[in-house]
C-alpha cells in the first residue's frame, strides 16, 4: 500500500464502512451490522484529530510568540480549527452507530 493511501486511512475512517443504502432488505441489514462494528474505531479516530490538533495549535503558537509572525501561525492554526468539526463528525457517527442503537 502506498504512503499516501495509509496516511489517508489513519486519518479518514470511511474506508471502514459500508453503504447502507445498497442491495436488498439482508444485504442493507448486513451492512449496517457491520458499520455498528466498526464504530468502534471512531474514538481512535478522534483521539488522532485531537492530538493533531493540540499539536498544531502548539506550532502555532510557537510561531507566532518566537518568530513574531502571526501571519504564518495561520498556517498552523487553521489545521488546528479544523480538528473541532471534524471531531464533531466522528462523535457524531460515533453516538449514532453505538450509542443510540444501544439504547433502542
Amino acid at each position: 500500500m502506498s504512503f499516501s493511501t495509509l496516511l489517508y486511512r489513519y486519518f479518514f475512517f470511511g474506508w471502514l464502512f459500508k453503504d447502507v443504502n445498497r442491495g436488498n432488505l439482508l444485504e442493507r441489514a448486513a451492512a449496517w451490522r457491520h458499520n455498528r462494528d466498526q464504530a468502534r474505531w471512531l474514538p481512535t479516530y478522534m483521539r488522532r484529530w485531537l492530538w493533531c490538533g493540540l499539536f498544531f495549535y502548539g506550532l502555532g503558537m510557537l510561531v507566532e510568540s518566537l518568530l513574531n509572525a502571526p501571519g504564518l501561525s495561520v498556517v498552523f492554526y487553521v489545521p488546528c480549527a479544523l480538528a473541532v468539526p471534524i471531531n464533531a463528525v466522528i462523535g457524531a457517527a460515533w453516538v449514532g452507530l453505538r450509542v443510540v442503537h444501544a439504547q433502542a
